[in-house]
C-alpha cells in the first residue's frame, strides 16, 4: 500500500525520523544508563519507564520508515484543480440531511474531522477523489450509506 503524501508531508516525515534516531534515541540511551545505575532493574521504575520510553521510539521509527519507504508524493504540479484530490476544497451537500459542509481533502498526516479536513484515504475522501462539481457520489462506510453532491470545487 501507497501512502499518498505531499513534499511537505514526507520533508516533516524525514525531519521527524532523523530526530527520533538521532537526538531522542541518544536522550532515552541517557535515561537508561542513568536508571540502571540506580541499582535492581526488576524493582526499578525508572529504568522500566525508560525501556517503555525506547520501545515507542523505536515503534513510532518503524512507522516512519514504513511511511516514507512507501510514499507517493504528489507535487502541487500534479494536481488537476477541475476534479477532487489532495488538497481541494469544495462545498458538497449530504443529500439525506440536506446539509452543505465546506471540505478539504487531505493526507492522512492532515486529517483533522473537526475542521472538515477529511483524508483521501477515508471511505468519503475516497468516493469524492477524481469527480468533478454536479457529481453526486455513493458513500459506502462500514456503519452507514450516504449519498453527496459537490456543489462547487473551491
Amino acid at each position: 500500500m501507497h501512502n499518498t503524501l505531499t513534499r511537505e508531508n514526507l520533508k516533516k516525515l524525514q525531519e521527524e525520523l532523523e530526530y527520533r534516531l538521532t537526538v531522542k534515541r541518544a536522550e532515552i540511551a541517557k535515561e537508561k544508563m542513568e536508571a540502571a545505575a540506580h541499582g535492581d532493574r526488576s524493582e526499578n521504575a525508572e529504568y522500566k519507564e525508560a525501556c517503555a520510553n525506547y520501545r515507542e521510539n523505536d515503534n513510532r521509527i518503524q512507522y516512519l520508515m514504513n511511511m516514507i519507504s512507501t510514499a507517493k508524493v504528489i507535487d502541487d504540479e500534479q494536481i488537476d484543480k477541475s476534479v477532487m484530490g489532495i488538497g481541494s476544497k469544495a462545498r458538497v451537500k449530504f443529500i439525506e440531511d440536506d446539509e452543505e459542509e465546506i471540505i478539504t481533502l487531505v493526507t492522512t498526516l492532515d486529517l483533522d474531522p473537526e475542521n472538515m479536513c477529511i483524508s483521501i484515504e477515508s471511505d468519503l475522501g475516497k468516493a469524492l477523489s477524481g469527480k468533478k462539481a454536479g457529481d453526486i457520489v455513493e458513500v459506502n462506510a462500514p456503519e452507514d450509506h450516504y449519498t453527496v453532491e459537490i456543489l462547487e470545487i473551491l
